[in-house]
C-alpha cells in the first residue's frame, strides 16, 4: 500500500515538475520574443534603404514622410581624434548630452522606449551608421511603419548585440521629445539627429551613406543610464 502511495505520490511531483518547466519555458520564449521585438524594427543593412514612399504609421496615424535632403553646413569632421567624445543618455531626464572630454558639445530632450519597449541601460559603442533606413514593427496600436528614418547610429554591447536594432536616430513622425514614445530606440530631433551623425565615429567616408565601425575606425561609446 505504502509503495502505491509512493508511486502516485512521484507521478504527481513529476507532473508538477514538468508543467513548472513548461510554464518557465514559454515565459522565457515570450520574454525573448518581447525583448528582440523591443528594439526599432531594423534588424539588418537589408533595411538600409531610401525609398520614395509618402507615407508611414505611427500609433495609429498616418504621418507624411519628409524628403531626405542633406544640410551642406553640416559636414564630416575628417582627420580628428574622436577618443574623448562621448555620448550619455538620461533615461529619467529623457535627455541627451553629447562630451568632447568634459566639455558639453550638445545637450537635447529625447524620446526613448515605452516601458514595455525598454531602452537598455549600460555601456555601448556605436557599430553602424546609415543615412537612412526603414523601419518598421510593433501591433496593434502600437504599429509602426517608418520610410526613411534619418541618421541612425547602431549601438551594441557584448550583452545586447547589433542585431537587436537598437540606435539613435532622427524622428519625423512626432516631436513630443522629453516623454517616452519609442521602442527601444532613442528619438533625437532630426536636426540634432543630423549633428551628432556627423560628430560620432565611426567617421563617413565621402559619399558614402552607410559605415561599419572597425579597430580602424572606431565607434563612439554611449552611455545609457536612469
Amino acid at each position: 500500500m505504502a509503495l502505491v502511495k509512493f508511486a502516485k505520490n512521484r507521478l504527481f511531483f513529476s507532473f508538477v515538475i514538468a508543467a513548472v518547466v513548461l510554464v518557465l519555458g514559454i515565459i522565457s520564449v515570450t520574454n525573448k520574443k518581447i525583448g528582440q521585438a523591443s528594439a526599432c524594427g531594423a534588424e539588418s543593412l537589408a533595411d538600409a534603404s531610401v525609398t520614395d514612399e509618402k507615407f508611414g504609421t505611427f500609433e495609429g496615424a498616418k504621418v507624411e514622410v519628409p524628403t531626405l535632403a542633406d544640410n551642406p553646413s553640416i559636414q564630416p569632421v575628417l582627420g580628428v581624434t574622436t577618443a574623448e567624445r562621448w555620448i550619455e543618455v538620461d533615461l529619467s531626464e529623457q535627455k541627451l548630452r553629447a562630451w568632447d572630454g568634459n566639455q558639453l558639445f550638445l545637450e537635447t530632450l529625447v524620446s526613448t522606449g515605452l516601458p514595455w519597449f525598454a531602452t537598455p541601460q549600460g555601456e555601448y559603442h556605436v557599430w553602424s551608421k546609415v543615412r537612412a533606413a526603414k523601419m518598421s514593427g510593433g501591433s496593434g496600436r502600437y504599429y509602426y511603419y517608418l520610410p526613411n528614418v534619418p541618421f541612425i547610429m547602431f549601438f551594441e554591447n557584448a550583452q545586447v548585440p547589433g542585431y537587436r536594432g537598437y540606435s539613435l536616430h532622427g524622428t519625423y513622425w512626432h516631436s513630443d521629445f522629453g516623454k517616452v514614445h519609442s521602442h527601444g530606440c532613442v528619438n533625437l530631433p532630426t536636426p540634432v539627429a543630423e549633428q551628432l551623425y556627423y560628430w560620432t565615429s565611426p567617421v563617413m567616408p565621402e559619399g558614402k551613406s552607410y559605415v561599419r565601425a572597425s579597430s580602424e575606425n572606431p565607434g563612439t561609446r554611449i552611455v545609457i543610464h536612469e
